[in-house]
């Protein structure tokens, strides 16, 4: 069960149970998008005598997860699914912080190559076909990276030894773009 939680002996208790207003103001985030997130599974709460909607104060630290997350591009279900790690019945501890980091780890590994390629190989071919820099001809001749796939193949973590190969092995996927 939440406690009031304090800062000194001459502050107020903080509040243990948030409203939803509380929740929205204190988390920057529209209260529309909470009762969406709960919808969704991914806050829980509990109900006043008065129906209104009560947040644990720990709440905040999971709106502030999610929407980090979904800055970073991980969808609902995966963020979801690392949040149901976590305990139902108490507040997180750090241990439980830790084990729901672990979870999605590789997906963030993953983003971070992508994020380090878009800041660091904009200016070479990028495998999207767009054939428009010099090292696109070199690259993806023919936008063999095609054959590898949609959207830019070479930021997804192909090279062009790997759009090299697959347009040798599989000679039937035509490329709509080139008209042929």
């Amino acid at each position: 069960m939440a406690t009031p939680s304090t800062t000194s002996k001459d502050q107020e208790p903080l509040p243990s149970l948030l409203t939803i207003g509380q929740l929205s103001t204190r988390g920057g985030i529209a209260a529309s998008a909470l009762r969406f997130y709960e919808s969704q599974g991914l806050l829980q709460t509990s109900r006043s005598v008065k129906n209104q909607r009560l947040y644990e104060r720990d709440t905040l630290r999971r709106v502030a997860l999610i929407r980090a997350a979904q800055e970073l591009g991980l969808s609902l279900d995966e963020i979801k699914s690392a949040l149901d790690v976590l305990p139902d019945d108490r507040n997180a501890t750090p241990d439980d912080w830790k084990a729901m980091a672990k979870h999605w780890r590789s997906k963030l590994d993953e983003r971070v190559v992508i994020i380090e390629r878009l800041r660091n190989d904009s200016s070479e071919c990028i495998g999207c076909g767009c054939m428009t820099l010099e090292s696109c001809k070199r690259d993806n001749p023919q936008d063999v990276a095609y054959k590898l796939g949609h959207g830019a193949q070479y930021w997804s973590g192909h090279t062009p030894a790997d759009a090299a190969a697959a347009a040798v092995a599989v000679k039937v996927k035509r490329n709509p773009l080139s008209g042929r």
